[in-house]
């Protein structure tokens, strides 16, 4: 009886985290943003890197910012160069799908990359027009991680020879001062 038991649960485990969600059409952060209306009640997927905080609620739901710009790819903190701005929407999922995540994306911190499914709400009237996608299925591609910044000798360089010049020019602009007086 306990492995009928097990082998039912394991199953339905199975059901709602691994299997891939048929009939949803993978679309862009960038297409949602600027097709929005089109797209409304729709299930889709979207890649990206989730950024900012997890924000936890009472009523059993997690709202986070998922961005899908050029910096999921290639972050600053790890070489990337400034390619625009960031792009992102708003997800929405239940709060046990969220726990466990790596944190999210930030200075110097790259959030775990994913591949969420759900139904792009437009506009949403029960949630004061909001516009997010409420996610029915998250799975993580890439874990996140810290970046290093390293040092910027050129700057150092640069403040310590401004340091060394303070002795130099320093008498010689008050002797300047008291002679003007």
């Amino acid at each position: 009886m306990r492995r009928v038991l097990g082998l039912v649960l394991g199953m339905m485990l199975l059901n709602v985290f691994a299997v891939p969600v048929l009939g949803a059409t993978e679309v862009t952060v960038s297409v949602l943003i600027d097709f929005g209306a089109e797209w409304a009640g729709e299930e889709v997927v979207v890649r990206g890197e989730l950024v900012g905080d997890y924000g936890f609620r009472g009523d059993g739901w997690m709202w986070t910012q998922l961005n899908g710009d050029a910096y999921v790819s290639q972050p600053i903190g790890d070489g990337g160069r400034p390619q625009g701005g960031n792009s992102g929407v708003g997800i929405r999922m239940p709060n046990e799908m969220g726990r466990g995540l790596d944190p999210p994306g930030g200075y110097l911190r790259r959030g775990p990359v994913v591949k969420a499914t759900g139904v792009w709400k437009w506009h949403d009237p029960s949630r004061q027009g909001e516009s997010y996608l409420e996610v029915s299925s998250l799975e993580v591609i890439e874990e996140g991680y810290e970046m290093d910044e390293g040092v910027d000798w050129g700057v150092i360089v640069v403040g310590a020879g401004l340091i060394l010049l303070c002795p130099i020019l320093w008498p010689r602009r008050r002797h300047e001062v008291s002679e003007s007086e």
